[in-house]
């Protein structure tokens, strides 16, 4: 069977850190590995990148169609390219997967789509493609939720979660064409890797404990190490917990080291007070790469900021953590989260601490209530009609505290104190020359649509111009469920 797999662009991004992340559709190349050791020709399309769905579709005259839906910003989006697949081919089997889709299937409920998978594509996919093929009986694949003459419907659960090693190497070919335009950060091209999926902690902002039940799935050793060694130079690590496991951290280090498995650039994400009880562990990754970062969120710069959103660990834990790693010769990125509900000193408090502990390579995103978590359902009425094109961690969802605009002017300033603002402490000659001449072009287009984020009036531009002018609710805030997984 003809298969076609869709990466739709995301839409909005003209705030935030997007254009330093553009990284290859890992889930896609999982599941097509699945469909191949099946039999089936695959196609994969990053619609981020030329030509577009339609074209796509008439070149490969696929059978069945799956488009990825990772981010709740980018239903609007899916819908459009269900549509724009369904114009072009009436017969074709249309179905999304992907976090979101997962974690809150509602907005994707339209007469485009025929199923949503609910749990881990490369399992759940080639029983549709079997299905489809032999004449099956869709309703008895587990995992989706159906479209029907009658409504949408849930088919049972899986039994149990998948083995992440079902599939031991995502075909990574099927988007080759595209990896010089894979970047993160400084470096371009950028290899993603998984070596666990889930994370057992219960952030009140957070989705992913909540899609998998506050599990952690790891890959074999063997299977991560092979992923590794035929990965390029520069890796992302696409784990949203790394070093979770100590022991069998320590042991992927030592079988990198005895492969002799060395990159030029690291990046992974992890918690702070994970760091604060790992140093050995740090210690024996350290010397995989040649630059290797850390991804800190380390949300708020005060206990309280920090204990309103249930993270479970302290400021003392930051401090220590970012201490403790700059030790080791890591670099660190952090994240924080900017509550709508602040008055002007906590934007000072913040300011305060990103001064003290030298952390201007910090990012600062909106508190933004994703589906699928108790912090979306708590928040909906705040929310009702909000376009989900807004929902990026960049726009406001609801009225803030101090008012739109004196919001927009702190928030600015906020993002003035990071290294991004080349007008503050690191020029725009200063990125120039942490790059290779060939990427010069790259990062001066990336920091010149970075440099709105400086500006309020950019921002109450975009507050005034996508507000919702009604109240009537956009999708039913309650619906939506998952059974715990998804590629």
């Amino acid at each position: 069977m003809n298969i076609l797999l869709l990466r739709p662009h995301p839409g909005n991004d003209r705030f935030g850190l997007g254009p330093f992340f553009r990284v290859e559709p890992l889930g896609l190349e999982y599941i097509g590995a699945a469909l191949r050791a099946h039999g089936h020709t695959v196609s994969a399309a990053d619609l981020r990148f030329r030509p577009g769905a339609a074209t796509w579709v008439r070149r490969t005259r696929p059978r069945l169609v799956g488009i990825s839906c990772l981010h709740a910003l980018e239903y609007e989006r899916v819908v459009e390219t269900a549509r724009e697949v369904r114009r072009a081919s009436p017969d074709a089997f249309i179905f999304v997967g992907g976090h979101a889709a997962a974690a809150f299937p509602a907005p994707l409920e339209c007469d485009a789509v025929d199923a949503i998978c609910r749990d881990d594509g490369e399992e759940i996919v080639p029983l549709v493609a079997a299905a489809l093929a032999k004449g099956g009986r869709l309703d008895e694949v587990p995992g989706l939720r159906l479209r029907e003459p009658d409504g949408w419907r849930d088919t049972p659960c899986l039994d149990r979660q998948t083995c992440l090693d079902l599939v031991p190497l995502p075909a990574r070919d099927l988007v080759d064409r595209h990896r010089s335009g894979y970047h993160c950060l400084l470096f371009k091209p950028v290899w993603l890797v998984e070596t666990a999926r889930g994370c057992p902690h219960r952030c009140s902002f957070c989705s992913v404990w909540q899609l998998y039940g506050r599990s952690c799935r790891e890959r074999s050793i063997a299977a991560v190490v092979e992923d590794f060694a035929t990965a390029g130079d520069s890796i992302f690590v696409a784990d949203d917990l790394f070093w979770h496991n100590p022991a069998r951290s320590l042991e992927l280090a030592d079988a990198l080291k005895k492969r002799r498995i060395f990159k030029r650039w690291i990046l992974v994400q992890t918690r702070t007070d994970l760091i604060c009880r790992s140093a050995d562990l740090m210690a024996a990754w350290r010397p995989l790469a040649k630059d290797f970062d850390i991804f800190l969120g380390l949300e708020a710069a005060t206990d309280k900021g920090l204990a309103g959103i249930t993270k479970d660990s302290g400021v003392a834990e930051s401090v220590e953590a970012v201490r403790l790693a700059r030790e080791l010769r890591y670099g660190i990125n952090g994240n924080f989260l900017i509550d709508p509900d602040w008055d002007e000193d906590d934007f000072r408090d913040l300011w305060g601490f990103v001064a003290r502990y030298g952390l201007q390579r910090a990012g600062f995103t909106i508190l933004t209530p994703l589906p699928g978590t108790d912090f979306f359902r708590e928040v909906a009425p705040r929310i009702a009609r909000q376009p989900w094109s807004n929902f990026d961690m960049h726009h406001l969802l609801w009225d803030p505290r101090v008012g739109a605009p004196r919001f927009f002017e702190l928030y600015a300033e906020t993002w003035r104190r990071s290294i991004l603002n080349t007008s503050g402490d690191k020029s725009l000659v200063d990125w120039m020359k942490q790059v290779r001449p060939s990427q010069i072009p790259y990062i001066a287009r990336v920091l010149w649509r970075t440099q709105r984020m400086m500006k309020p009036e950019a921002y109450l531009r975009e507050y005034e111009a996508t507000r919702p002018r009604t109240t009537e609710p956009l999708v039913d805030f309650s619906a939506g469920a998952c059974c715990g997984g998804a590629a």
